[in-house]
């Protein structure tokens, strides 16, 4: 198994999280004898200051040679001042277009051993696992015309979804549903926008080619309500580009932290994997980052582009067995309780031995 991978640290904790999930890869890497070739590329704030692009022209080639992209974070206020074109988000965005991802996955899971973490009870998020499928280029984000009218002092965006747009994103969703609890909701605001309408109809028609997948529709604003006050009831969640990044932020409670949560982008010439959470700037350098969602996407990244299952999964494992032992990032603990953090390369050195350890018991196992 040959993988060339594109690491894209980026700026804030990108770089401590991206380092942990690039120890994990290697550690399985090794274990099993694979050839995982990993290549640092800039993009971002920082890319910005010093190449001129927030998503240069090498960063682009590169990314579209290897074999997956993983990234970090962009951002942060210090590049707040920057024209719109050096922006880091433009960077992001441009990112994303280029490699031609459309489907946005994002679990969020609620892991019982830090139940506590939640704001919500524990006996209601017990046993919440949910899928969010965010169609990912376009939309707000990307359709135009958009623009800010100085001289009017107003600005305008477009909201625009072709039914090829929808179809391929809604097929995306209903075949994971099919390899989970067979049910899917699809959301959308039918009863106000017209993209929305027509949303609803083409996911509709769409059902028919999945018998064995239960369909519902559900409006964002009381799904944003349902998905917290019920979350055990959802499996697998589709919807637009806008609304998929605002709910899977707002299940991140679920899981009990925004740094838990690990994304996967696919669909396009090449994969894309990297935390949902922001470049956090404020905690950049205290080795304090929580790296598991990083971490995660690792293991997105080994079960969708490297079709390595198993080992995947042993990621995972070992994700959880990490948590079960206590282990926390400050993140994860009473505010204020550093004391008792782990810190990010601890976290990524425990999980990535508890990998090879998990990938060991595995070939044992078969072994007899």
């Amino acid at each position: 198994m040959k993988l060339s991978i594109a690491v894209l640290p980026g700026d804030g904790v990108g770089p401590e999280v991206t380092r942990e999930a690039v120890r994990v890869l290697r550690a399985v890497s090794d274990f099993a004898g694979y050839d995982f070739h990993f290549e640092e590329l800039p993009i971002g704030g920082q890319a910005a200051l010093d190449f001129g692009s927030p998503f240069p022209e090498q960063t682009r080639e590169r990314c579209l040679a290897s074999s997956a992209v993983l990234l970090g974070a962009v951002g942060g206020p210090q590049f707040d001042s920057l024209p719109n074109d050096l922006r880091p988000e433009a960077g992001l965005l441009a990112l994303r277009q280029a490699l031609g991802c459309f489907a946005n996955l994002r679990p969020a899971i609620a892991y019982q051993s830090i139940a506590d973490c939640s704001p919500l009870r524990p006996e209601r998020i017990l046993g919440a696992n949910i899928l969010i499928v965010r169609e990912l280029l376009g939309g707000l984000y990307f359709s135009e015309p958009r623009a800010i009218d100085a001289a009017a002092r107003c600005a305008f965006n477009t909201m625009r979804y072709s039914e090829h747009e929808i179809e391929r994103v809604a097929r995306v969703a209903f075949k994971l549903a099919q390899g989970r609890r067979k049910k899917l909701v699809s959301v959308d605001k039918a009863n106000v926008l017209e993209t929305s309408r027509l949303w609803r109809q083409v996911v509709t028609y769409l059902a028919s080619e999945f018998p064995d997948v239960s369909l519902e529709h559900a409006l964002v604003d009381s799904f944003a309500m349902n998905v917290i006050t019920n979350p055990t009831r959802y499996d697998v969640v589709l919807t637009e580009n806008l609304f998929g990044d605002i709910l899977s932020d707002e299940v991140s409670v679920i899981a009990g932290s925004l740094g838990m949560l690990p994304s996967a982008s696919i669909g396009g010439r090449v994969d894309l994997y990297e935390p949902i959470h922001c470049s956090a700037p404020d905690i950049a350098g205290r080795a304090i980052a929580n790296p598991i969602g990083a971490i995660a996407s690792a293991a997105m990244l080994l079960r969708h582009t490297a079709k390595l299952q198993a080992e995947a999964d042993c990621v995972e494992v070992a994700i959880e067995q990490v948590l079960n032992s206590g282990m926390r990032t400050a993140d994860l603990l009473p505010p204020g309780d550093l004391e008792s953090a782990a810190s990010t390369t601890a976290i990524g050195l425990r999980i990535a031995e508890a990998t090879v350890e998990a990938l060991h018991s595995r070939t044992s196992y078969f072994a007899v």
